[in-house]
């Protein structure tokens, strides 16, 4: 991988850190090749069940890409077609955690954004800041802001590229808690520990049905819905639930 991004395991949770500091944990096409290989080993993995997403440092999550490396790209159709570190983040079948500690700019936002779960410290700052430097977003940030804080919200965001801080991040619903920066990781674990400890396909499954319904008129969002409850409730670890249930014990749960 890459020294810049770490990558724990710690029994059914793995922690990925962005570990670029001294440059806000911007991030580099390097970068983005190592979060790929870490995203395929948690995919890959029947151990880990929920993936942590943080920044090093108490300044940033991550100030998106870094502009400096972005002239490296000799044509606009290799900008385009490059690997892209929002896209791995989005790939993760496990359930995601964004443990927000301080600047999320740009692709860092579209990073944390495209995990399931985002809980940030009080000095976090969200920003869409691309159109001050003649650009826009282009991993997913209009449709995560629109769906996450409302057309007219995502529109002030985007088009003045201004930061928000953490309290109006979670006014909007773009975060779900804010935790003092001390604790923000053990938080983060304490989720991740809660989400493990349930039945793994049932949290994929969960997951991927939550993705879908943005996508989808009502009925067809609630058929599909129907259908993955039935692959579940057809699992080994549906049977193990129901057989704790009646045996008034807590289950364990396979991944099977």
């Amino acid at each position: 991988m890459s020294e810049n991004i770490l990558f724990e395991i710690s029994g059914h949770v793995a922690q990925i850190t962005l570990n670029r500091p001294a440059k806000l944990n911007a991030m580099t096409p390097e970068m983005a090749d190592a979060l790929l290989e870490a995203v395929a080993e948690c995919n890959a993995s029947d151990t880990i069940r929920c993936v942590i997403l943080t920044g090093a440092g108490e300044k940033s999550f991550c100030a998106g890409s870094d502009i400096r490396e972005l002239d490296g790209y000799d044509t606009p159709w290799n900008f385009r077609n490059r690997p892209d570190y929002c896209d791995a983040i989005r790939k993760l079948l496990k359930p995601t955690i964004a443990a927000i500690n301080g600047y999320a700019f740009g692709g860092g936002l579209e990073m944390a954004m495209s995990c399931d779960i985002r809980i940030a410290s009080p000095n976090a700052t969200l920003a869409s800041p691309e159109i001050r430097l003649g650009w826009i977003g282009g991993g997913g940030m209009a449709a995560f802001l629109s769906h996450s804080a409302g057309m007219s919200n995502a529109a002030l965001m985007l088009l003045t590229g201004e930061p928000i801080e953490a309290q109006r991040g979670l006014d909007w619903g773009l975060i779900s808690e804010i935790v003092a920066g001390q604790d923000l990781l053990p938080r983060a674990h304490e989720l991740a520990a809660i989400i493990a400890s349930r039945a793994p396909i049932a949290a994929e499954t969960a997951k991927l049905n939550l993705r879908a319904s943005h996508t989808m008129p009502l009925e067809k969002a609630i058929e599909y819905e129907r259908d993955l409850q039935t692959i579940c409730f057809a699992t080994a670890d549906a049977q193990e639930g129901r057989r704790a249930f009646a045996e008034k014990r807590a289950p364990v749960f396979q991944r099977k």
